[in-house]
């Protein structure tokens, strides 16, 4: 079932993708590019994967139609260099993925590209700018660390009342770049540092990168953006179980399907 047949039609602007992945998401990364081009209601022109030297990876960006980035070349530092664990856990590569991310807009060409976890899959048509303004999906909780560091990065509360954290968004580079900057000029360091600064390291969920730059830019203008609820269903069994049915019947209460667990995630967006 593909966005066409759903009824709709893809328009509007053309748009990247950028997906982060390892090795372990090879079980759902090829579901996920396939729903993004089923789903997508705009023109994709480039599908980036940032990965990790892999030859698998590799022959799976060869064999999807995809662009094969090492995430080595991305920032001026590596995983290795980031210290963000304790004796019960270590969130340093999880860290590490969402600054990947941060600097998408020095990876992809289109003035607007959609990030989207290696581990999500679209099950119904999405557009990401409509009238001029940009999408934003959303849910209602989320971790008030999220919050804390954005306050200490930016200077003010984050506005919205909602949760940006719902595993896909779109970028406009031009905004980024204005958000990292503003980093940079009130902390007298490279974004990424102040960022890294700024986290509590004694927690596990220190920041978020969909939150800061939607908050972001929800803050410089409301009237710019879209909200409508993420509708997003985690399940526990694997990408290749969920057959075609199962998907048409989730699609009638969900816009995307998960196939991760997560824990520690029960707090109210509200702050």
């Amino acid at each position: 079932m593909s966005a066409t047949s759903a009824g709709s039609h893809v328009s509007g602007p053309s748009i990247d993708v950028l997906i982060p992945a390892i090795e372990k998401d090879l079980a759902t990364l090829p579901y996920v590019i396939d729903s993004l081009r089923s789903y997508v209601l705009h023109p994709i022109s480039h599908i980036y994967i940032v990965s990790p030297g892999s030859s698998r990876i590799r022959e799976m960006c060869s064999r999807k139609g995809c662009i094969f980035v090492d995430e080595t070349t991305v920032l001026p530092f590596t995983k290795k260099d980031i210290r963000y664990s304790s004796s019960r856990w270590n969130r340093s590569g999880w860290l590490y993925q969402q600054l990947l991310k941060l600097n998408g807009d020095h990876i992809c060409r289109e003035n607007y590209f959609l990030v989207i976890d290696a581990d999500t899959v679209l099950i119904r048509p999405h557009r990401f700018r409509s009238a001029g303004k940009t999408v934003f999906y959303c849910r209602n909780w989320s971790q008030p660390e999220y919050f804390r560091t954005y306050r200490k990065l930016m200077g003010t509360a984050a506005p919205s009342p909602k949760s940006f954290v719902t595993h896909y968004m779109l970028f406009e580079k031009s905004k980024l770049a204005a958000l990292k900057r503003t980093i940079e000029a009130r902390h007298g360091m490279p974004w990424h540092a102040a960022i890294i600064r700024s986290i509590d390291r004694k927690k596990q969920f220190g920041f978020s990168e969909f939150e800061t730059y939607a908050n972001y830019v929800y803050s410089g203008n409301r009237a710019s953006v879209l909200l409508r609820n993420a509708n997003n269903k985690s399940l526990k069994t694997s990408a290749s179980a969920v057959g075609i049915k199962q998907r048409r019947k989730l699609a009638r209460t969900y816009r995307s399907i998960s196939f991760h667990q997560r824990k520690g995630y029960s707090i109210r967006a509200k702050h």
